[in-house]
């Protein structure tokens, strides 16, 4: 082990927040991944987990669940992350891409990561630069929006404003700075799984959305 990566191991083991179950998770460890990492901009295929939604019509958001503003906001052990309106934590997916940016999160993976949804794209901003905001559009044609190119998500695991529970997901979900990167400050010393997606009736009778899958 480097003497790098050694150090990053020592500093964030056991880093979880409150409530967090380490043992729920693959024995792998995510301080040393992160920590080699660093910032390099995945390259995913873009297909991977999306469908050809061109001839859909554009699915409708409720107001409650666009996203109306962005805050900086400081949380214990976790330092500076962003939170919604609600003061939920916001997230970004490693399997998303930048450039162009787009969302490669579809299915049954936006019923576990809601989208932040924006209408006209300018919520209000607290401690972050408006030159980081951005919106894209989704594959069912809503809008949703981006920071430093990133879209933005939030966690169903996380049931009460200021958690973090999503941090570390499947190696390739993280908590979100005000400039788009990911917060490492933090990190479980396993990879946790994320929660299963709700219910519905397409999954109960073996519909459509039952076999679309779901990739952490």
């Amino acid at each position: 082990m480097s003497a790098l990566a050694g150090a990053a191991a020592l500093a964030l083991a056991g880093c979880a927040p409150t409530g967090y179950d380490q043992n729920n998770g693959d024995q792998v460890e995510v301080a040393n991944q992160a920590a080699a990492a660093g910032e390099a901009t995945p390259t995913p295929d873009a297909s991977e987990g999306a469908e050809d939604t061109a001839e859909e019509p554009t699915k409708e958001v409720a107001a409650e669940d666009l996203t109306t503003k962005l805050t900086a906001k400081k949380l214990p052990r976790m330092g500076t992350v962003v939170v919604d309106q609600d003061g939920f934590t916001l997230y970004r997916f490693d399997k998303d891409t930048v450039d162009p940016a787009a969302s490669n999160c579809v299915d049954k993976c936006a019923k576990v990561w809601p989208p932040a949804f924006t209408e006209d794209g300018k919520p209000d901003l607290v401690g972050i630069d408006d030159e980081k905001l951005g919106v894209i559009t989704r594959p069912d044609g809503t809008k949703q929006l981006t920071l430093g190119d990133w879209a933005l998500y939030r966690y169903i695991g996380d049931t009460k404003p200021g958690q973090w529970k999503g941090q570390g997901v499947g190696g390739t979900w993280f908590v979100v700075a005000p400039d788009g990167k990911r917060n490492l400050t933090c990190l479980p010393s396993v990879t946790p799984k994320a929660v299963e997606p709700p219910a519905d009736d397409d999954s109960k009778d073996g519909g459509e959305d039952s076999e679309s899958g779901y990739s952490y």
